[in-house]
């Protein structure tokens, strides 16, 4: 697989980070030797998502997952227009009006933010452009109108053009009917943010859960903007207790078809964690001191492959516990 490749599938910001390293390493830099490099995150990520192609995975009653700009994206199709969640990136606009195009010829009338981050929301302005009513959090909005840091990124992200920003805001829940799918959508509370919300497709029993799950991979926390891992802990309980063995679910990055069963194996993972790296920190270790001690060792087999890398992810866990 060509690193190319695999920044295209995997979907998510950070790993671009590591694309200009990637073949002089012969493997992904650091998170945190990317992060030295933060004054080209934006160019890397663009460049990325630019040559990327889009994945559609068809589910059920309409609704199609498009994969390859940013986080997963979830289109619903139908006589009353296309409803998208999360946007991408803007540079994969050619990409991802091509694929939504072959999903119907009607526009996007909705899209659903489930955070503010780039990698979900930065296509924003070129569908707001088209006359797409924009629903978020409050706190998505927020983020999203005004100069915003992430210290973990070290970067500052500039303000949406005015046609990306929200127009439609809630603070707990809202929903719709459209297409044929009654829409719930509800706030989570601090989460990997604090403006997650899912979006549940009643009739499609299909679960859109933002980056409160990463399938198969450890996740970011912005603790930036109100995230936490007890936060992450505690959405990943409320995803259990919105879904069924049945229910589709739709992760912010990782393999974008999941389950209830993977789920329940990203919380527990996360809890086990959040309680190795909790008795370090009573115990006074330092947060250097904790990451030597390898308190995500059993699990690094299957989820520290990606970018946020064992040692980053227990820095993510020290900062909450």
């Amino acid at each position: 697989m060509t690193s190319e490749h695999m920044l295209s599938r995997r979907g998510f910001c950070l790993c671009c980070m590591g694309a200009a390293s990637f073949a002089a390493t012969g493997g992904w830099m650091s998170p945190r030797a990317a992060y030295a490099e933060a004054r080209g995150l934006v160019s890397l990520i663009k460049d990325s998502a630019a040559k990327s192609v889009i994945a559609t995975h068809k589910l059920r009653n309409d609704i199609t997952i498009l994969e390859g700009s940013g986080g997963n994206v979830a289109v619903l199709a139908g006589k009353d227009g296309l409803v998208m969640i999360d946007a991408g990136i803007g540079v994969s606009r050619p990409q991802m009006t091509q694929a939504l195009s072959a999903l119907s010829s009607e526009p996007v009338t909705h899209l659903i933010n489930t955070h503010w981050h780039f990698d979900h929301a930065d296509g924003n302005a070129w569908i707001g452009e088209g006359g797409a009513k924009i629903i978020a959090h409050e706190n998505t909005r927020k983020y999203l109108s005004q100069v915003q840091r992430v210290e973990d990124w070290d970067y500052n992200f500039v303000p949406l053009e005015h046609s990306g920003v929200p127009t439609q805001v809630f603070s707990k829940e809202h929903s719709l009917k459209l297409n044929g799918q009654s829409l719930a959508m509800k706030h989570y509370g601090p989460a990997h943010t604090d403006g997650d919300i899912s979006v549940m497709f009643g009739e499609a029993d299909v679960l859109h859960v933002g980056d409160t799950y990463w399938n198969g991979i450890y996740p970011f926390i912005d603790y930036s903007t109100g995230g936490s891992i007890d936060g992450m802990i505690a959405a990943s309980d409320a995803n259990l207790a919105a879904s069924t063995s049945k229910t589709i679910i739709i992760p912010g990055h990782g393999n974008p078809v999941s389950n209830r069963a993977e789920l329940q194996e990203f919380r527990d993972m996360l809890v086990t964690i959040r309680e190795n790296v909790a008795a370090l920190k009573r115990q006074g270790h330092s947060r250097d001191e904790a990451v030597a001690a390898k308190p995500t060792a059993s699990f690094d087999a299957k989820w520290g492959n990606f970018v946020i890398d064992p040692g980053f992810f227990t820095r993510l866990v020290y900062a909450g516990v």
